[in-house]
């Protein structure tokens, strides 16, 4: 059984929801089926910026520790009104994070140096 990773979720400009967090805790240990050698996963939602024309999209960041290399993914809101929705901002972010530690597993067993 693989033991859930540690996580930190932190929310700037809006307050703290434990439905959000438990939705971020869950992708960040799904993260572990890929890879299960992350040490730590660190995730800020914030809303950048708060525009009246389009409304207020948010943005999850992403920091995913692994030994002898960090992955970090800020993925930006797109000019549709998808990220209104935190869940969706978190999804997507949490999305692009997947692929790239998968680029990351690819890269590392073709390497000669892989464990």
């Amino acid at each position: 059984m693989i033991m859930p990773i540690p996580v930190t979720v932190t929310f700037r400009d809006m307050p703290p929801s434990p439905s959000v967090d438990a939705l971020v805790r869950r992708w960040a240990n799904r993260l572990t089926r890929l890879e299960p050698r992350i040490q730590r996963c660190d995730v800020t939602i914030d809303l950048p910026h708060r525009h009246h024309e389009h409304g207020r999209r948010f943005r999850a960041q992403i920091a995913i520790a692994l030994p002898g290399r960090e992955i970090a993914v800020s993925h930006e809101p797109g000019d549709d009104d998808a990220h209104e929705d935190v869940r969706v901002a978190v999804r997507d972010s949490f999305r692009a994070a997947r692929r790239q530690l998968d680029a990351h597993v690819r890269r590392a067993a073709r390497s000669p140096r892989a464990a």
